[in-house]
């Protein structure tokens, strides 16, 4: 490979699912990858094959409908582990088995119980294990950025000659700084004898809010391959931010010697996908992606954006897949047209019937809001998507909610569960409180709520209200989605959309919640 190039692997399928409350399902995972492949991310780490049965048949499912992409999968040093990725992996068109162990003396001592000679003979066991299914094969050593310079330099050593053809230097714990993170990678590139025969990649996490500092600062100083995640998903603070990396490097040529091949105009439909299939929300000043970073309000701002956009802006908002046309649908627009700017969006249907979905929650919402924008379209989609995989649901019908000044809010929902409908009445300390109590009389899990969330989707009092609920029961969370212009009524779904989603199997039991 050319070392102008900088390959990008993209760990939200499974370092971002990692964040407490942004489990998906495979048919969101399937989307997102689709998406990703899209955006011709080189890469996607598309889960951990045997932490249960869920995850290997999401990663499987991914290696059966990705063509373009690498597709990836996480395992420990072990050889069940390395088998079940091998298996799971078996359909892609191109595959990765990612294997890893840690090699910082407090992870060694505290959690493995290993020896360091233990540890590099696990490390090399694994590797020639994994060769055995496919020779591209990627070695991490966890907790890099904390362990001995020596010994990390023996292990790599040893990978490579084992058959690593990537060596991965993680900042696990987010601990390190740019300028001694770039250094650790320009003396590994440096010491190692073999290190021309592997590709160095780095793993920052976001713990002081160095993730993409350190990863730039390892790309400056000789890594050609970055793990990242839309929006900086992941665990803890979260990861390194993929459009922040990729734009970095893109819009400082003066600096990088390298670029990626990312398809930039869709940073931003990745990152609506993302944010809707999890419930996090963007903050608007987020770079890139964020509702407001190519927004001005400053006069003085504005006058020289409008004389010359270089004055006030390093990037062209098109370029990462903003518009200055707005898309506006309406009442009036058909299922040819929806079909059409929706593809724009990087979103295509794979039958008719997920089509009608779509334009069917279209044209509800073309009669309750005069135009309907990018924004809304996406979330149109998603959820059209999301209903597809759910069978038997349960089904809001009606929704009463009488909530007066000085009194109890009332609230009465009607729910149709496997052909049969239930109501029940409730009060609550508001009008959203009363229909959740209303709707958990009818459908007892006894769940607790950890999360709930109520974002714009557009501006202006007609706007759809995005809601998210992340409810735990037993250990397993879920997050459930709805969206709607009334702000009750997007409630209810997205509580129910969670209840439905306890009935699929997303229990996911990582041996390894630490990753890399």
């Amino acid at each position: 490979m050319s070392n102008d190039r900088l390959i990008i692997f993209d760990t939200t399928l499974r370092d971002g699912e990692q964040s407490p409350g942004a489990s998906m399902t495979q048919d969101e995972k399937v989307r997102i990858a689709k998406m990703l492949e899209q955006l011709q991310v080189d890469v996607i780490e598309a889960g951990f094959p045997v932490a249960s049965s869920g995850d290997f048949a999401a990663v499987k499912a991914i290696a059966e409908t990705i063509t373009d992409s690498t597709v990836c999968g996480l395992c420990r040093a072990l050889e069940k582990d390395i088998e079940s990725a091998a298996m799971a992996l078996k359909p892609a068109r191109s595959s990765r088995i990612h294997t890893f162990i840690a090699t910082s003396p407090i992870h060694m001592k505290e959690k493995l119980r290993m020896s360091p000679d233990q540890v590099l003979d696990q490390a090399i066991y694994a590797v020639k294990k994994a060769r055995q299914y496919t020779d591209n094969i990627e070695f991490s050593a966890e907790d890099a950025g904390r362990s001995d310079l020596d010994f990390l330099c023996r292990i790599v050593e040893a990978a490579i000659d084992a058959g690593a053809t990537t060596i991965n230097i993680p900042d696990t714990v987010g601990y390190n700084i740019p300028h001694q993170f770039g250094e650790l990678i320009k003396q590994l590139l440096h010491r190692i004898p073999n290190a021309d025969k592997a590709i160095f990649s780095v793993h920052c996490h976001n713990d002081l809010g160095l993730a993409v500092g350190n990863s730039l600062s390892a790309v400056l100083n000789g890594a050609r391959q970055v793990e990242c995640t839309i929006n900086g998903l992941g665990e803890r603070a979260g990861n390194a931010s993929l459009e922040e990396v990729v734009m970095a490097v893109r819009t400082r040529r003066d600096v990088f010697s390298c670029d990626t091949r990312i398809n930039s105009e869709f940073l931003v439909p990745s990152s609506a996908l993302v944010s809707s299939v999890t419930g996090f929300p963007i903050q608007p000043n987020k770079a890139i992606v964020g509702a407001n970073a190519f927004a001005h309000e400053s006069g003085i701002h504005q006058d020289g954006v409008l004389k010359a956009r270089e004055t006030y802006e390093i990037m062209r908002a098109q370029d990462v897949g903003w518009t200055d046309n707005k898309i506006v649908m309406g009442k009036h627009s058909g299922r040819a047209a929806l079909k059409d700017q929706l593809e724009k969006l990087g979103i295509h249907f794979d039958s008719s019937e997920a089509l009608n979905a779509a334009f069917k929650r279209f044209k509800v919402l073309a009669d309750k809001k005069h135009e309907i924008f990018q924004e809304d379209l996406l979330v149109i989609a998603n959820e059209s998507s999301a209903c597809s995989e759910i069978e038997d649901c349960y089904q809001l019908l009606s929704s009463e909610v009488c909530s007066r000044t000085g009194e109890t809010p009332l609230a009465k929902v009607t729910l149709k569960i496997n052909n049969q409908e239930l109501s029940a009445e409730s009060t609550g300390g508001g009008p959203v409180d009363a229909v959740f109590k209303a709707i958990a009389s009818i459908v007892p899990l006894e769940t607790n709520l950890e999360l709930y969330s109520v974002n714009n989707i557009t501006s202006g009092t007609d706007s759809q209200g995005e809601v998210s609920v992340r409810l735990e029961k037993d250990g397993q969370v879920i997050t459930g989605h709805g969206a709607d212009t009334d702000i009750v009524l997007a409630s209810a779904q997205a509580y129910l959309d969670a209840l439905n989603k306890f009935g699929l199997n997303l229990n996911r039991e990582h041996p390894q919640h630490s990753g890399v």
